[in-house]
């Protein structure tokens, strides 16, 4: 279904990513983990892409807004979005996707996530604190940097209230930080998997990021002797 909406207000989340809010049009009923396309009306510039873009909503269904986040490349449509006031409308056409959470809580769910993929799972865990969910839930998230990592404060703050939830974030280029790191460093890997994940946990893996990170996650879990069937992912192309 074809829906209007309004840009309501915009923030820089980490270094050249940032956060969009928009009106949540009424009668709009999506799921965590969903996403939607973004059409920009009358743009004041376009290119071979086109106006549209399918983005993974940060937002849960329990908020008033839908929010989304991208990192900022320089192409039409995001120089465009980068610029557009308050109130500026576009179509929005959704919701897609059954990139969800299972629904038997005796298997845990890890996400595997790196830089922009966060994004679904940001509404995912959002979820699972406002409907005090009992999953167990563990979320590895690299990045290159603190500076670059999206959300890590309010991932933190999730942590905090979701006794089910574990995050192990990794950095992967802390030579170029100007922040303290205690946490994990280097790509995730079976290793990194093993020391926090509890044995015998039979989990179901989600995957979320570029592609060729989500290619060698799955690569990575088959080597471990993970069944495809355990393993759900969504690749982010051209973010």
């Amino acid at each position: 279904m074809i829906y209007t909406t309004k840009l309501i207000k915009k923030r820089e989340i980490a270094e050249g990513t940032t956060e969009f809010t928009f009106e949540r049009p009424a009668g709009f009923v999506y799921q965590s983990g969903q996403t939607i396309d973004l059409t920009l009306v009358n743009p004041p510039e376009t290119d071979a892409e086109g106006n549209s873009r399918t983005f993974s909503l940060v937002s849960a269904p329990h908020e008033e807004v839908l929010k989304i986040a991208t990192r900022m490349r320089d192409t039409a449509f995001k120089r465009t979005l980068r610029d557009m006031e308050p109130g500026t409308e576009l179509s929005l056409e959704g919701p897609f996707g059954s990139f969800l959470l299972h629904e038997n809580t005796a298997r845990p769910a890890v996400f595997l996530s790196g830089g922009i993929g966060i994004t679904p799972f940001h509404s995912i865990l959002s979820d699972a604190v406002e409907r005090k969910l009992t999953h167990s839930l563990f979320l590895f998230f690299s990045n290159r940097r603190p500076e670059d990592t999206a959300f890590l404060d309010e991932l933190q703050e999730f942590e905090k209230k979701n006794p089910n939830f574990t995050l192990v974030a990794t950095m992967t280029e802390m030579e170029k930080s100007t922040k303290p790191w205690e946490g994990e460093r280097g790509y995730i890997n079976a290793d990194m998997l093993a020391r926090h994940l509890p044995k015998d946990a039979s989990p179901i893996y989600y995957l979320a990021g570029p592609q060729a990170m989500v290619t060698a996650m799955r690569a990575m879990l088959n080597e471990s002797g993970v069944s495809n069937d355990d393993i759900r992912f969504e690749e982010f192309a051209g973010y």
